[in-house]
């Protein structure tokens, strides 16, 4: 889906503007993944107890352990599609499909979407630290954006795309970290209502991505245009 950004002249204008293409692209596909909006009410009922400075900092440390997870991914990305035998056409439409259960949940809030199990919620409750497990993993960085992270290694063609990644990644973990942050406010003043209403808006658009991904793993698999 991105091969021609990376076939771009540097000394071009349309290099700059090919690379803020992906940078937008890697971007909403990630962010409609991880999907922070569904991860805020388990934030706020794990940190019920929490005081401000220590809600501010469960929510850092979480972030920054999702950061570290996902570039690690996003390097070794490629020796695991090797180690596997895994073509990208596979993994794009692997991600498509991920992306799309993502974008049908953000139609559906009455899905849950992003849940811990009874048992889990009530093992998170009693640790002090929580920031690494479960908030960071598997709540945030689960196995849907490290497969959607190794897809954006797999069509990295040079160092420029890693590096354009890796900007996308640090800015869904920065948005991630304001939606946290925001998390008492919005429940608060907007309620579980308002967020739905925000997930439904960007329901749509991202099961468009699904769908690009997915047609653009079989043109390539079938060698045909789309």
């Amino acid at each position: 889906m991105f091969e021609f950004f990376t076939d771009l002249n540097p000394e071009s204008s349309s290099y700059f503007i090919g690379a803020f293409a992906l940078l937008v692209a890697s971007f909403t596909s990630l962010f409609s993944v991880v999907n922070p909006l569904a991860a805020m009410p388990v934030f706020l009922s794990l940190t019920n107890r929490f005081t401000h400075e220590e809600r501010k900092r469960t929510a850092f440390k979480s972030c920054l352990y999702m950061f570290a997870l996902l570039v690690v991914f996003l390097l070794i990305g490629t020796y695991v599609l090797s180690f596997f035998g895994i073509s990208l056409p596979g993994v794009r439409i692997a991600g498509g499909l991920i992306i799309m259960r993502a974008g049908y949940s953000m139609l559906n809030p009455k899905d849950p979407g992003k849940k811990l199990t009874e048992e889990g919620e009530a093992a998170a409750l009693e640790k002090e630290d929580i920031s690494f497990s479960p908030l960071a993993l598997p709540l945030l960085s689960g196995p849907g954006s490290i497969a959607v992270v190794i897809g954006f290694a797999s069509q990295a063609a040079s160092p420029t795309d890693y590096l354009v990644n890796a900007i996308s990644i640090f800015l869904v973990v920065l948005t991630t970290f304001g939606f946290l942050r925001l998390a008492p406010i919005s429940a608060k003043y907007i309620g579980y209502t308002g967020l739905n209403v925000m997930t439904r808006l960007m329901g749509f658009i991202v099961l468009a991505i699904s769908v690009q991904f997915i047609l653009s793993g079989i043109s390539q698999y079938f060698n045909i245009g789309v």
